[in-house]
């Protein structure tokens, strides 16, 4: 028996990753939840995940940080951006990474879904040249 892909979700906002966890094992994944990219990056199951839903704006060290120093560890995961913010500066950052799928809060199950199986199915392709500036 194969083991259902596990997806790690990183946001800072309880009620997110609480409603995320709920959604992503109702939908059949293994799922990992963690209130920022610090507490992520030190979990022994940070190599774990098979996709990853990362919030932009995270306290610390951002979302956007977080997979730089994933990438300069030449450790790609499939990931998905989120935000609830819509400004410049991260309408920029989001144009900037046009192989990570990006989602604005607050967003549909489906469309949720339908991202991480689009991204898994990638493996991550296009998130090899993470930009190095935002």
């Amino acid at each position: 028996m194969t083991q259902s892909p596990t997806v790690a979700v990183i946001d800072d906002d309880d009620s997110v990753r609480d409603a995320l966890r709920q959604l992503l094992r109702s939908a059949g994944f293994q799922a990992l939840t963690f209130a920022s990219a610090e507490e992520f990056l030190g979990s022994p199951y940070n190599d774990r995940p098979d996709c990853l839903v990362v919030d932009i704006n995270l306290p610390g060290m951002s979302g956007v940080a977080m997979l730089r120093a994933l990438a300069a560890q030449r450790h790609v995961v499939p990931a998905i951006l989120i935000s609830a913010r819509d400004d410049a500066p991260t309408r920029a950052l989001i144009r900037s990474w046009p192989g990570i799928p990006f989602l604005r809060k607050p967003f549909g199950d489906d469309e949720l879904l339908a991202a991480i199986a689009q991204s898994l199915e990638s493996g991550g392709a296009g998130q090899q040249d993470i930009p190095r500036k935002p």
